[in-house]
């Protein structure tokens, strides 16, 4: 299976500034976060990426794209329907075809020398089927994510064939739900907001939203719960971890991330240990 386009959605509310937030690279450059997850979805061999944002932002995000805004298309997600709703507006751009799903508010950073999203495109590509990326998070932060049970692929570390999907799920929900073998106590399978989606979705999403009552959203959780009874859907566990630089202290946490994992980390260590030195006093 071949992935050669990406959406990324920027058109909620709360989300539609935070692409255009400067943060300083991993190579001390910097850059916005539009940009940032833009190189991040070309690193992963993406040819064609579309942006979903709210009509009038098409100027500011292109601006924010810098050298990349060519190689963008800007879908507007005209009506507040919800991230489904904000992922089925780019049903003609993908057309018939897998694509990789990053969203606006996130920052990825991995551990390994491929970046998150080449990690989840090549296990996509070999698996030739829907995976989402998740990372082992503990219960008390379940009211920000959508979470998945399953079981582990024998002989694939880090893979998981789902069984359950459920959308910001109560920590009793989790216990009863989205057990997965083999993880610590209190702890759960989350997404970690990128996807590699096949053209079932976006039909699950249209039939969802057509049903919904008028104005109101669908989940993209309530669409790949129902692709777990439809097609092979697989959980990775990729080798990074994700920032919501929209959270408490996101942009500033994400922003140590990048730092933490470039060039300039020993000054930026160093920085902090000045800073903790002087709190202490």
């Amino acid at each position: 299976m071949k992935i050669t386009k990406a959406l990324i959605t920027a058109a909620a509310p709360n989300q539609r500034t935070l692409p255009l937030q400067t943060l300083v690279d991993r190579t001390g450059v910097p850059r916005t976060a539009l940009a940032i997850i833009v190189e991040e979805a070309l690193a992963a061999g993406i040819e064609k990426i579309g942006v979903i944002v709210q009509p009038g932002d098409q100027d500011a995000f292109a601006a924010a794209a810098g050298g990349h805004a060519a190689r963008l298309e800007f879908l507007e997600q005209r009506e507040a329907r919800g991230f489904g709703h904000a992922v089925w507006c780019g049903r003609e751009f993908v057309g018939n075809e897998p694509f990789l799903l990053l969203v606006g508010d996130h920052v990825y950073v991995s551990s390994i020398e491929a970046g998150c999203a080449r990690q989840l495109v090549a296990v996509a590509s070999r698996e030739a089927c829907a995976v989402s990326a998740v990372q082992a998070t503990h219960e008390s932060k379940l009211p920000y994510f959508g979470a998945v049970g399953g079981r582990r692929v024998p002989g694939q570390a880090g893979l998981y064939e789902v069984a359950e999907v459920l959308e910001k799920p109560t920590p009793t929900e989790a216990e009863q739900r989205l057990i997965v073998p083999g993880l610590r106590a209190g702890r759960y399978l989350c997404f970690f907001g990128m996807h590699v989606l096949t053209p079932g979705v976006v039909g699950l999403l249209t039939a969802g939203l057509a049903a919904a009552p008028e104005g109101k959203g669908y989940h993209l959780s309530t669409a790949l719960a129902e692709l777990v009874r439809r097609e092979r859907y697989l959980a990775f566990e990729v080798a990074g971890s994700r920032y919501d630089i929209g959270g408490k202290y996101g942009l500033l946490t994400g922003q140590l991330a990048l730092a933490l994992s470039g060039s300039d980390r020993e000054e930026v260590l160093g920085t902090l240990v000045d800073l903790l030195a002087q709190r202490a006093r």
